[in-house]
């Protein structure tokens, strides 16, 4: 599956933010790997960030995270930065950006 979220950062904070993300923590990678997360993109446009995240069960993957302790490292760590993920619903699944439109599935 793949999703998509928009994250916005705090004023001021976009060159820590990238800073920050040169490289993820090792410990943290190795848990998406395990919670099936194949392959996470963050871009930016000033203070928004839009991300694609390619992965067995996001939801699942969010819930396990939460009581991951390589996550919640780098969440105290990275939070200093994110002021709030855009969401239209409560839980990871409110997190999910609907898709519009995707060229390959039109041309079949």
């Amino acid at each position: 599956m793949r999703v998509a979220l928009h994250s916005v950062l705090r004023e001021g904070h976009e060159a820590a933010y990238e800073e920050a993300h040169v490289v993820i923590p090792e410990d943290l990678a190795d848990s998406f790997a395990r919670l099936g997360i194949h392959d996470w993109t963050i871009w930016r446009s000033g203070r928004d960030l839009f991300h694609l995240v390619e992965c067995d069960d996001f939801a699942a993957a969010m819930r396990a995270l939460d009581d991951d302790p390589a996550n919640q490292r780098w969440q105290a760590f990275i939070n200093q930065h994110v002021d709030h993920f855009a969401t239209t619903a409560t839980g990871p699944e409110g997190m999910v950006l609907g898709e519009v439109w995707r060229l390959a599935e039109q041309r079949g």
